[in-house]
């Protein structure tokens, strides 16, 4: 059995909707954590380049997948292909988190295309 530590130190990302950090990234995948306050929801977004995979860790997340809103509890999760339509939302009086695992060739923060934002990002 080996065990290593790691050095670096995770950094939270404050959003208007809520906050992330980045767990872990590496060629080809990037993990994230994600948090969104009570009634809030991310943009209504697509991405060219990667592909996503969200596991609900605290809370009961709304999620639109094209015309489909799902309400998916903890331990529920989705997979979100390239290119299809996507947001994350809160309903609720409580914080919602899950963990996002993309999948790549690009990974940045700039493939995102927005379709409706509450914040006016384009």
């Amino acid at each position: 059995m080996s065990s290593y530590s790691r050095s670096e130190s995770i950094e939270r990302t404050g959003r208007p909707w809520g906050w992330y950090e980045t767990i872990s990234e590496v060629p080809g995948n990037k993990v994230k954590r994600i948090h969104v306050n009570p009634g809030q929801q991310l943009s209504l977004q697509k991405h060219q380049q990667r592909a996503e995979h969200w596991v609900v860790v605290l809370g009961q997340a709304q999620v639109t997948l094209g015309e489909q809103v799902l309400t998916l509890e903890v331990g529920a999760h989705v997979d979100i292909a390239i290119g299809q339509v996507h947001r994350l939302a809160n309903r609720g009086a409580t914080p919602v988190e899950i963990i996002e695992v993309q999948f790549g060739t690009y990974l940045g923060e700039d493939d995102i295309v927005r379709l409706s934002d509450d914040y006016s990002r384009t």
